[in-house]
């Protein structure tokens, strides 16, 4: 395993990490939800039972049916809520993963590389954000000089808006590779977003009871 996936895994890892520690309150969070979509349902019954039955049947069918359309609402907000919660928390770890200038330089090496192996130019464009432009500038002679053999990686002095990362071009600009914190966390969405979803509040079934 490369050092790319595993920041990918690291990454999924921590979200992980970080659902079990939400998921208590999640689930108190969805219990309260319940109960009390539970005794509305409970009041409206007795009250029903004493209308007319033909009438009382489609009355209760529509409350029922609008009180599960506020219920999901509900607790798609508050499922979401918490996502956002995690990925916040997953830009507050990069912020401090770039911190460590030593580990941080390490994982640029890393993307320069496999974008090495997806290019197949002999010299790519190098950008990075402000700051990440201004420690590299005397360090990217050393840092990339025999990274790749016969490859030649130019660190652009147009800084891009980022948090952390690379994009890798090439003179054309035909291929790009988008090595940047929110290119990476974009691909990966989908995988965190399923893993915190499944763990901080689980969907409610056709047959689960109110």
């Amino acid at each position: 395993m490369n050092q790319v996936e595993a920041l990918e895994k690291a990454i999924l890892e921590r979200a992980e990490l970080m659902a079990n520690e939400c998921q208590s309150r999640a689930e108190a969070g969805r219990k309260n939800i319940l109960r009390e979509a539970s005794e509305r349902l409970h009041l409206r019954e007795e009250k029903e039972t004493l209308l007319a039955k033909s009438l009382a049947d489609r009355a209760y069918l529509r409350k029922v049916q609008a009180d599960e359309l506020k219920l999901h609402s509900k607790m798609d907000h508050m499922r979401w809520n918490l996502v956002q919660v995690v990925v916040d928390r997953l830009q507050q770890r990069m912020q401090s993963l770039i911190q460590d200038e030593a580990t941080y330089f390490e994982l640029l090496q890393a993307y320069l590389q496999q974008a090495a192996e997806q290019i197949e130019e002999a010299s790519v464009l190098v950008s990075v954000n402000a700051e990440d432009l201004r420690r590299l500038k005397s360090k990217w002679e050393s840092l990339t000089a025999n990274l790749v053999p016969g490859k030649h990686f130019e660190l652009l002095d147009e800084s891009i808006e980022t948090v952390g990362g690379c994009l890798i071009t090439t003179a054309d600009q035909r291929i790009q590779i988008d090595h940047t914190f929110e290119g990476r966390l974009e691909r990966l969405q989908r995988k965190v977003h399923q893993a915190l979803v499944e763990r901080l509040l689980p969907p409610i079934g056709d047959g689960q009871a109110l």
